[in-house]
């Protein structure tokens, strides 16, 4: 059975993996923005943002309320402090290893003075 975790990851990596929702992400950590604003600087139709925003607000990554006829969007980031500990993790592996195989080197040089 998938975990609900693994899964949470897999729909934030996914979500991440567009250079499009990246941007999006990045302009909406500095402001609340409304769609019209949020699809200024992309040269793509009304449809492909709609789908890149509805992409978005799966992966939980984007909050939208609806004013009137103005639909704004804000940043959510849990499912990125979900990402950044999954990513400690292998962090902290490599770290590891990285000293490792330092010490590993470093001894076998000081065997061969």
């Amino acid at each position: 059975m998938v975990n609900y975790k693994d899964e949470r990851l897999d729909i934030v990596f996914s979500a991440l993996s567009d250079p499009t929702r990246r941007h999006m992400l990045s302009r909406l950590s500095k402001q609340q923005m409304s769609v019209a604003e949020l699809a200024e600087p992309f040269a793509m139709s009304k449809p492909a943002i709609t789908k890149h925003l509805k992409y978005l607000e799966r992966a939980g990554l984007i909050r939208r309320h609806i004013d009137g006829r103005v639909h704004r969007c804000e940043l959510v980031v849990e499912p990125l402090s979900d990402v950044a500990k999954w990513l400690r993790f292998y962090e902290t592996f490599w770290t590891q290893k990285l000293d490792q195989l330092e010490a590993h080197l470093t001894s076998q040089s000081t065997e061969q003075e």
